[in-house]
């Protein structure tokens, strides 16, 4: 591969953003000794000023342990104490409150100490929620093992996990999280494990950790007889995202033999990992007028790694690969040589080598975890042994009385709970009507007491509930449960027992249809059916009464109670071309098998209709939106029609029973594919430019092409849809509204839209016009140009626009364009359209240009893209490669 292809293929990064890090108080810092007794316990650790407490609020197993007495002075404070596992096969420790979507630092160290007199070296793997992390071997009684891991967690908790994998019992010294910035370490997929950290300096030094980096990253010294170290007093600018500590950027390694080619070697266990590697660059010499110091990095069979390479004076350069690569052996060979202009040798002064550790697992729906963790507590169930960690994954690790659904592209979801026998007292918690897909639930043989919960009939999926053996349970029927057991959608095991109201109010409990006994309590059923049903009064057709629903049933077609007044008072929807029944509903979507998504407005399905895919959204009970937006709604898209709008295929207007049936969107969503979950190819240049065109012809046409005009109101890159050939599509017209006609009022008094992407004067006027739509649609074009999301926190300018307005006072469009492209995008076109993206999203609303404007301009973006394309050659793509670390002190890059 041609050299100035691979320098397309890396990239360097000089920024000067600063990272605001509050070292002082270690602002977002989880720092544990576990094993730490009493619990209340904490500590500052001497060596690094970092505050350390008990672990014992994070996990509810294990047993605390102490190292031998006699290697207490060796080590640091947080490895003197320690929790040992000896019961279950894994053993999780739960976090919290973590800032989701943020990147993190997780750092494990296992420190033996003999602490069990057996003198058997354990070995054991480490688990990052339900994946495999790493495996832990102990290699002696005073070695430390540390295993680091980068993970961006998706979600507000996570579990990391120590699993029994032979004979020995796995432990555990420390466990500590430390935040990084989202912007440094940036993978294609998956999480970075540690392989080695190194920095260059005297044979004195020893290694680097907090306070001198204030990310507690452990920086591991090298040297070698062939290479020599040098140093400076001066402060070197290290001012990007990596934040590399001014101790290590202060040294650098050269090779002693400054004639001949310098290398660096190492060899990674599993060949077919995938790495990243990290080098981190400065000039710290002062160099006389005719000094130049200039070389070419090559790896393995002389792959050019980066050519003609001047480190800048006293500022960090980091080289890194954008994307993973790997050797066919697992030895990476690094070659340093100095070029025909150069009088001085190669230099480096620090060095990060990682592997991929690749998410394979997805985790059960975060509500669930939720339920199942408060469920746990409000039972006091910690002593089940295998309730820990991720309820239903791995698979292998689901807990003990939990069936779950697993799907490749959907979070796993709990679909039987069976406790019986399990001594719960108390009421029946509500948590459990959060397990929204539960469709057996089993709480016999238990001393349960209170009320047969009303929420059981909201949870329209279950098929069987077995309440018996429980003498303290009131055994009186709800009567929407009854509704249930009377559409056969449900049955409900009591066994026997007496309801407390009265002797002479006895009923016999036992299975319901499944005895003689059991058809005596039907007809009692029915005949108290019919006689609340006659106090209730007169009902319309629809009813009040709440109804049982055929097995498959979502939540999202739950019974909506809709006041019969308000649906009479609202005529049917004006036309019955397209209104399809539930039952056809039910057929499309094989009793809702498959779930697409989910919105505000309800679930989306996947259905088959007329031979054609089809995507079904079912309006969910919880929902805002009423019958009346449900037919304006209807009636709305049954007359948009354009080759850039998700079309209506039909609508479902049955009861209680609403529903949406659009075309199908083979390829998601512009944001997943953005983001790399469809498959993991990287959108193109001209890909995105297309999908930006055709988004914005569809939008054109709602504000222009509509009789009346129609505002969107919710534009943004998760309702922008493409098909199997990538083609965008406009979606969800939920928040769409016609413009104000005949002197129509169009102030809104509820906020609508996505936070980010809502134009700032709507929230100053409450005014909705087009040009909200304009703003809206200039974040989306800075997110396809930069890949970054639309609000960051932990960015020096939070919001996009302000992100992107910064960075260009620079100059330089290559510091926002998404780096997955590698250099392979047009700048003029780069430029043109980040200055159309800034006009949309100018803040006076009068100054942004009209979307037929943008469509305009955008054409003569693809036409640009079109004809680089036709002028250049195609670039070839660098492979992938991966990164693991068993123990900083374990690293030794061999140079030679």
């Amino acid at each position: 591969m041609k050299s100035l292809d691979w320098l397309l293929l890396l990239l360097i990064i000089t920024i000067t953003v600063s990272i605001s890090v509050e070292a002082q108080n270690q602002a977002g810092f989880i720092s544990l000794d576990c094993g730490l007794v009493p619990k209340e316990t904490t500590y500052v650790e001497k060596t690094t000023n970092i505050t350390y407490k008990s672990d014992a609020d994070y996990i509810d197993s294990g047993l605390p342990g102490k190292i031998n007495d006699a290697y207490k002075t060796l080590f640091q404070q947080q490895t003197w104490s320690l929790r040992s596992f000896p019961e279950g096969q894994r053993n999780c420790y739960n976090f919290f409150n973590l800032t989701t979507n943020r990147k993190y630092l997780i750092r494990g160290t296992f420190m033996y100490g003999n602490y069990d007199g057996l003198n058997q070296l354990p070995s054991f793997d480490l688990h990052i929620g339900a994946s495999n992390w790493s495996s832990v071997k102990i290699r002696g009684a005073t070695n430390t093992s540390m295993h680091e891991i980068i993970h961006v967690v998706t979600q507000d908790h996570l579990q990391v996990c120590l699993v029994k994998t032979g004979p020995t019992t796995p432990f555990i010294s420390s466990l500590e999280f430390r935040p990084l910035s989202n912007e440094s370490y940036v993978t294609e997929s998956g999480s970075l494990k540690l392989s080695a950290r190194v920095y260059f300096p005297s044979a004195s030094a020893s290694f680097i950790r907090y306070d001198e980096d204030l990310s507690d990253r452990v920086w591991d010294t090298y040297t070698d007889d062939k290479t020599a170290s040098i140093s400076t007093e001066l402060s070197v600018n290290t001012n990007n995202f990596y934040e590399v500590p001014q101790a290590v950027m202060k040294t650098a390694a050269v090779p002693v033999d400054a004639s001949k080619p310098w290398h660096f070697s190492w060899t990674i266990d599993d060949a077919s990992a995938k790495s990243y590697i990290y080098m981190h660059i400065a000039e710290i010499q002062a160099l006389n007028a005719s000094d130049i110091r200039e070389f070419d990095i090559t790896y393995n069979d002389g792959t050019p790694w980066y050519s003609y390479f001047r480190p800048a004076k006293q500022s960090i350069t980091t080289i890194f690969n954008p994307s993973a690569v790997k050797s066919k052996d697992g030895l990476f060979n690094f070659t340093f040589a100095k070029t025909g202009n150069s009088t001085l040798p190669p230099l480096i002064n620090a060095l990060e080598i990682y592997t991929v550790v690749d998410i394979l697992q997805l985790e059960t729906e975060k509500s669930e975890v939720s339920a199942m963790m408060n469920l746990k507590k409000t039972y006091g169930l910690s002593k089940k042994i295998s309730w820990q960690g991720d309820p239903c994954a791995p698979q292998v690790f689901r807990w003990e009385g939990l069936n779950c659904s697993y799907s490749n592209t959907e979070s796993s979801r709990i679909i039987s709970l069976n406790l019986n026998g399990s001594g719960l007292t108390g009421t029946i918690t509500s948590d459990i009507s959060k397990l929204t897909q539960l469709v057996e639930l089993d709480l016999s043989r238990n001393d349960l007491s209170g009320e047969i919960p009303v929420f059981f009939a909201d949870m329209k999926l279950l098929k069987l509930i077995n309440l018996s053996g429980n003498p303290k349970l009131n055994m009186t029927i709800p009567d929407s449960l009854l509704e249930m057991v009377k559409s056969k959608s449900l049955t409900l095991i009591l066994g026997e027992a007496l309801s407390p109201k009265s002797e002479s109010s006895k009923v016999p409990m036992v299975a319901i249809g499944a005895s003689v006994a059991g058809v005596f309590v039907l007809i009692v059923i029915v005949a108290i059916f019919f006689v609340v049903r006659r106090k209730k009064g007169k009902t319309t057709e629809e009813g009040l009464e709440i109804s049982g629903k055929a097995p498959g049933t979502p939540p999202s077609a739950t019974n909506r109670s809709v006041n019969a007044e308000t649906r009479s008072s609202n005529p049917s929807i004006i036309t019955k071309d397209r209104r399809i029944t539930y039952p056809e509903v039910l057929k499309m979507t094989n009793n809702f098998e498959r779930v697409l998504g989910k919105g505000g407005f309800g679930t989306v399905y996947h259905g088959n209709l007329d031979n054609a895919e089809v995507a079904v959204k079912m309006l969910s009970h919880s929902s805002a939106q009423g019958y009346k937006e449900f037919k304006a709604e209807v009636e709305l898209l049954l007359r948009v029609h354009h080759r850039h709008l998700v079309g209506l295929v039909g609508y479902c207007d049955d009861g209680d029973n609403l529903a949406l049936i659009y075309e199908y969107m083979a390829n998601g969503d512009l944001r997943e594919n953005m983001l790399g979950k469809r498959g993991g190819n990287v959108l193109t240049w001209e890909n995105r430019m297309q999908i930006a065109v055709e988004a914005a012809q569809g939008l054109e046409y709602l504000h222009n092409g509509c009789r009346p005009p129609m505002v969107h109101r919710d534009v943004k890159t998760t309702n922008i849809l493409l098909n199997e050939r990538s083609g965008a599509k406009l979606a969800d017209f939920g928040l769409s509204r016609s413009f104000p006609l005949d002197g129509e009022s169009n102030v809104m008094t509820v906020v609508a839209g996505t936070p980010g992407y809502l134009d700032p004067e709507y929230y100053r006027t409450n005014w909705l016009s087009e040009t909200s739509d304009v703003y809206s649609f200039g974040v989306v074009l800075l997110e396809i140009v930069t890949n970054q999301p639309v609000i960051e926190k932990t960015r020096e300018r939070p919001h996009i626009n302000e992100w992107v307005g910064f960075m260009l006072t620079k100059g330089d469009i290559k510091s926002i364009v998404d780096p997955k492209l590698m250099g392979d995008f047009d700048t003029n076109g780069a430029w043109k359209i980040v200055e159309l993206a800034l006009a949309c999203v100018n803040p006076s609303s009068n100054r942004r240009p009209t979307m037929a404007h943008v469509v305009m301009e955008l054409n003569e973006c693809v036409a640009l893209e079109i004809a680089r394309r036709q002028g250049s050659a195609t670039m070839n793509s660098m492979g992938s490669f991966d990164y693991s670390h068993s123990s900083a002190s374990e690293f030794a890059p061999g140079a030679r």
